[in-house]
């Protein structure tokens, strides 16, 4: 193989938005790309209707920004066009922290808020007109099929309802009668937090080992309504972060595109109402005043909708030895994130990157596709390993009877780091830069933010504000 040959049929399990991500990289190396989707959707598909986040608010931090407009040219412009702001990370956001208000200062971490619906849309339009890639909607994948060397060689299907659902030409308008098989090169599982893989793993005679899993018991409930240009705030968006456990009730609220906010509130073992005089009450009780404020002055809404299903969790396929090869799992089919620290989209976006990093690498070694899933698996496992910790770090202080010592220090940590940012502008640029997936929490351990953050333990007991 050359540097510009390509390889022939990749099958992708699964079109929300890993799935369509990962398609994007995989047209630049495959003949032909096809991707399996459950459910009835086409280019004109907003948030995929599997997602029972997709009507909350979402957070891009600034990584997976950066590694969107990089598949996606012009994709941040586009997004502005119909309103979606741009605006640096200090300077925008209205963030209330346990200890009090961070600065408004500039960190050059810049940052876009919109809607998944708004995104998802834009990115399977561009995706679904890119010759090589074919959408199979209404068909559900089966099994992995397998062949003489150990090998995935492709997916069973069934057309869900026996109806057509092929778009366009090549392999699914192709297939679309043909049986329940479809050969494939590479197969990559992007069927998100519903995945069968470990099952289909199962029948290969490979175990996987047991999925940590670590509950969150918080619930979401968000709307979005019309966010008038008389009278816009300075801010774009207002944040009061939970906090195990002084603060178990929060909020978001983030300017999106077609001229509305959206805003979802939290709460932890307990339900932010759906009716609209509850729900403006249960904001008039966070102290970041923003969120109630905007609220009462709506005058369109859109409906509201309720999320409970928020716990972390992550199926070790890094650590599967026998892990078959040309098959890959990336997405919420590999970990499911806490959304309130933003993560899962960014590092579905890193996945797809690091993946397409990967295949060009082969390619320009003449090198074929034999040994990559392995070796892919295991890279996904250390990317993961960083926003699984932070997050479930902070999740894991909401139980008094299960705090590992390492999670207990973090969380100490934290909440002294907190008292120093919001005095110390410098401080507060390096919290957002790991936030934001653009730095290594390690900066955050540096001796001089050490130091400072050492000093608060003997200035007043740890607390909420």
């Amino acid at each position: 193989m050359t540097k510009h040959q390509r390889w022939g049929r990749a099958a992708v399990v699964g079109g929300s938005y890993a799935g369509l991500v990962t398609a994007r990289v995989l047209a630049d190396f495959f003949d032909e790309v096809v991707v399996l989707e459950r459910d009835r959707v086409d280019a004109d598909t907003g948030s995929h209707p599997g997602a029972p986040q997709g009507h909350h608010a979402h957070a891009m931090l600034a990584k997976g920004g950066e590694v969107l407009e990089k598949l996606f040219p012009g994709l941040r412009e586009e997004l502005g066009e119909a309103g979606a702001p741009v605006f640096d990370y200090g300077e925008g956001i209205d963030f209330l922290l346990p200890a009090g208000t961070a600065p408004r200062t500039r960190t050059g971490v810049e940052i876009q808020t919109f809607t998944r619906d708004g995104l998802e849309r834009r990115l399977r339009r561009r995706v679904l007109a890119l010759p090589q890639v074919t959408l199979m909607s209404g068909t559900s994948c089966t099994g992995l099929l397998r062949d003489g060397r150990g090998r995935v060689s492709g997916v069973a299907y069934r057309r869900i309802d026996g109806e057509e659902a092929g778009r366009g030409t090549g392999a699914g308008a192709e297939l679309a009668g043909a049986g329940a098989e479809l050969a494939a090169d590479l197969v990559v599982d992007a069927s998100g937090r519903s995945s069968s893989l470990e099952t289909w793993l199962g029948d290969l005679g490979v175990t996987v080992p047991e999925m940590r899993t670590v509950k969150a018991k918080v619930t979401y409930t968000s709307m979005n309504f019309d966010r008038p240009e008389e009278g816009h705030p300075d801010y774009f968006v207002a944040y009061q972060m939970l906090f195990a456990p002084q603060v178990a009730r929060a909020g978001v609220l983030l300017a999106v595109e077609g001229g509305r906010w959206t805003c979802s509130l939290f709460g932890f073992q307990q339900q932010p109402p759906t009716d609209d005089a509850g729900y403006l009450e249960f904001a008039r009780t966070l102290d970041n005043p923003h969120l109630a404020d905007r609220l009462k002055r709506r005058s369109v809404q859109e409906p509201t909708y309720r999320y409970t299903n928020v716990d972390n969790r992550w199926r070790p396929y890094h650590l599967v030895k026998d892990w078959p090869d040309r098959l890959l799992a990336v997405g919420d089919a590999v970990c499911v994130f806490n959304p309130v620290y933003g993560q899962g989209l960014t590092v579905a976006a890193m996945e797809a990157d690091l993946l397409g990093g990967m295949l060009a690498r082969r390619r320009a070694a003449g090198r074929a596709l034999d040994g990559a899933a392995r070796e892919f698996q295991r890279r996904v496992g250390r990317l993961v390993l960083t926003p699984w910790t932070l997050s479930t770090n902070s999740d894991l202080m909401w139980n008094p009877r299960r705090q590992p010592a390492g999670a207990r220090f973090a969380h100490w940590y934290n909440g002294r780091l907190f008292r120093v940012a919001v005095k110390d502008a410098a401080v507060w640029s390096r919290f957002v830069r790991v936030v934001n997936m653009t730095a290594s929490p390690a900066v955050l351990f540096h001796p001089a933010v050490a130091a400072k953050v050492l000093a608060t333990a003997f200035s007043r007991p740890a607390g909420g504000r």
